[in-house]
């Protein structure tokens, strides 16, 4: 194994570069991206990803190196808010194309509602300042990151409390069958209300360090985190679900005139890797995660040799065909999925769960770096082949991130600003 470390480091230590980018068009500040066919675009939770990998593997870089990553990093974030809009409304992509302005802007100001930054902004933020121990780059701010959360609040459902997608445009996980092909604003997605959390979480670290009351946040925080388990976690099949609120007592004539839809939701009982977030999160209760543990480790759903699918393998949707655009989540290997699980298990006791994962996938990596020269996006699940999109880096890099938490010589829960359970 610790070939297959040197070797995959080597790779990462001889490739980052290729990854910061200058500015261009209308990016204006340094910034990351992930590789491959994503070259010269700025996109919301995978510059927050490659900076945690990033930083994770300190040791493999030299000073100029690193602080030149801190400068990509910063301008992550002063890119996206150099395209706030009047109502706080942040894209999720900033791209090099034809277009006078990024296009999801164009689209914005035209009145099409969209989904907006998903919630790494803040995220991104407190973990550079962490980083770097400098809090005083974003001062200038604060106002558009209230602006920000104000603009997420019409993205509430109001009878749940909890946040939906619009649509399933650029949601992350592109083709999650909880959301993707179903109506406007019906789906509180798992994804989405944990992220927001930590999201939250983020934003009070950042007020608190900046000398501004952080407890409208708090209080926002705690109200969601009771909804998610009101709501989102499944006594059933104990196991977090997202959940359909595209409920309402529909009259089509004079019937339905008597009890009409009282409960709020509807399960959309479908296993995706999502379901594991409330570990990462930090809010699951220690029965909850003893519950997922079962789950992560069980070969008929998630386990497989190469980590944690992305959709359990007993669910009828199960899919490995190479897609893009939406890219493929329906049981493809990703080594985000892989390190989330990780964290949460290693943040809830369960090293040897977590240290499998962890050496599947630097075998998954280096595997593939013998075989084709360069990493990819995405992995089958049977055989660890990869499936598309090669010299894809970006949060590839995690892996190296897991093995130095395993060994104590970094401590990603204190950077990410996560909470022992």
């Amino acid at each position: 194994m610790d070939q297959r470390r040197s070797r995959l480091e080597a790779y990462i230590r001889g490739h980052v570069g290729e990854l910061l980018k200058q500015p261009r068009a209308f990016i204006h500040y340094p910034f990351i991206d992930p590789g491959s066919v994503y070259d010269g675009n700025c996109w919301d939770w995978d510059t927050f990803w490659s900076v945690y990998g990033l930083f994770s593997c300190r040791d493999l870089f030299s000073d100029a190196l690193y602080e030149k990553i801190c400068l990509h990093a910063r301008g992550n974030v002063l890119n996206f808010l150099d395209h706030q809009q009047e109502d706080g409304y942040i894209p999720m992509m900033i791209e090099v194309a034809k277009w006078p302005e990024p296009y999801l802007v164009m689209r914005h100001k035209e009145g099409v509602r969209m989904n907006m930054h998903k919630p790494f902004l803040c995220q991104q933020i407190a973990l550079i300042s962490r980083e770097t121990g400098d809090w005083s780059w974003i001062a200038p701010y604060t106002e558009n990151l209230k602006r920000y959360f104000s603009c997420y609040l019409t993205y509430r459902h109001a009878r749940t409390g909890l946040y939906v997608w619009h649509d399933d445009i650029m949601i992350g996980m592109d083709n999650d069958p909880a959301t993707f092909g179903r109506p406007h604003d019906s789906t509180a997605n798992i994804f989405l209300n944990s992220f927001m959390v930590m999201e939250l979480r983020a934003m009070e670290e950042i007020l608190a360090h900046l000398g501004e009351d952080p407890g409208a946040y708090a209080r926002e925080r705690e109200r969601l985190t009771g909804a998610i388990q009101e709501l989102l976690w499944d006594r059933r099949d104990a196991f977090y679900y997202s959940l359909d609120v595209d409920v309402e007592t529909r009259r089509y004539d004079w019937f339905h005139e008597g009890l009409g839809v009282f409960w709020k939701g509807l399960p959309i009982r479908i296993r995706v890797w999502s379901g594991f977030l409330p570990m990462l999160a930090g809010f699951a209760t220690p029965f909850q995660a003893e519950k997922l543990k079962e789950q992560a480790v069980c070969p008929d759903t998630f386990a497989s040799p190469w980590g944690i699918c992305s959709l359990a393998k007993n669910e009828p949707m199960f899919n490995l065909e190479p897609t893009i655009n939406p890219s493929n989540w329906l049981g493809p290997i990703w080594l985000v999925v892989n390190y989330a699980v990780f964290r949460g298990l290693l943040s809830y006791g369960y090293r040897a769960e977590a240290e499998r994962i962890a050496q599947s996938s630097l075998r998954l990596l280096t595997d593939d770096l013998d075989q084709s020269g360069c990493l990819h996006e995405f992995y089958s699940p049977l055989d660890g082949k990869p499936v598309m999109n090669g010299g894809f880096i970006n949060w590839n890099i995690l892996v190296l991130t897991m093995l130095r938490e395993l060994e104590g010589s970094v401590d990603m829960e204190n950077k990410r600003g996560g909470t022992q359970p």
